[in-house]
């Protein structure tokens, strides 16, 4: 179905979490603004899921071109229509391990939660709430990858240290690069850019497509959704902490005060010699239910 190709696919309403009262969150995203992905994240979200999957089944790469057919009619993406269409930076470092090591290490501690260096390996609730949402927006919109969502990868880092960092980077060749491994064959890469190459086939001459839908509302980032996501994430927090505690519940106390009793009423006919044989199987029994508690 065409909805898996942006069922984790998040969006941007730029001017909803701009005039969000949060500092950290508005910083955020005013160095999406500033790195020149407003039009990639913001554009108008349409999605056409018949055209989408028809774009992907003939989809291939000639000649440096993004090539498909839909509803019979050739569709032809180009590096430049990319960069013309969303408005994207089409100068800077086109490789993003070029980008200085120095500002990589600074901004393990910029993003991080407690102050201390992030590891690149490690997971992404070590950082503050803005950047792991950056995170996700990276995951999910941009790099468009499989894998765990939770996990901080080197790649999403080096993403997160340019935007963070101001350097400048060809976004338009990267995501055109992504674009090109999404229609090839044999690649790891997933499929996304739904919005995007939703818009893209609008505008192709003498393409008929059907009435368009309405991307999920629950996914495009606005002042709402952000609370809630900030609001879902603290609370994942407090209950990690809250476990801890709870770990160590021993209900032992209980099982002996039931056990007291029975052997107490044992120990009342003493007159017959096989109450010491009982007395001691009763004890081996006490000890077997205690045992799984503790």
């Amino acid at each position: 179905m065409a909805s898996s190709l942006y069922v984790n696919t998040v969006h941007v309403c730029f001017e909803s979490v701009l005039a969000m009262d949060n500092v950290g969150m508005v910083a955020m995203f005013e160095s999406l603004v500033a790195t020149g992905l407003k039009g990639f994240l913001g554009c108008p979200a349409v999605i056409h899921e018949a055209a989408l999957l028809e774009f992907f089944e003939n989809g291939s790469v000639r000649d440096g071109l993004v090539v498909s057919t839909v509803n019979g009619v050739t569709v032809e993406i180009s590096e430049q229509l990319l960069a013309e269409t969303f408005e994207l930076p089409v100068e800077g470092l086109t490789d993003l391990f070029e980008i200085p090591k120095d500002l990589v290490f600074d901004a393990k501690s910029i993003v991080s939660l407690s102050g201390e260096p992030v590891s690149t390996s490690g997971k992404k609730k070590e950082m503050k709430i803005e950047f792991r949402l950056l995170c996700d927006i990276l995951a999910k919109t941009i790099s468009v990858k499989a894998g765990s969502f939770d996990a901080i990868t080197q790649e999403k880092f080096l993403m997160m240290t340019a935007i963070s960092c101001g350097v400048k980077i060809n976004w338009n060749r990267l995501l055109f690069n992504i674009l090109k491994d999404m229609v090839t064959a044999g690649t790891r890469q997933e499929k996304g850019y739904a919005i995007q190459i939703s818009l893209l086939v609008e505008n192709v001459p003498n393409l008929e497509l059907g009435e368009s839908m309405e991307f999920p509302s629950s996914k495009i980032l606005t002042e709402k959704t952000v609370h809630r996501y900030i609001s879902l994430n603290d609370k994942v927090g407090g209950e990690e902490v809250a476990d801890a505690p709870r770990v160590k519940r021993t209900p032992v106390k209980k099982a002996v005060s039931k056990k007291r009793p029975a052997v107490g009423a044992a120990t009342e006919p003493v007159a017959k010699k096989k109450r010491p044989t009982k007395s001691r199987a009763v004890s081996s029994k006490d000890k077997l239910e205690i045992l799984p508690v503790a």
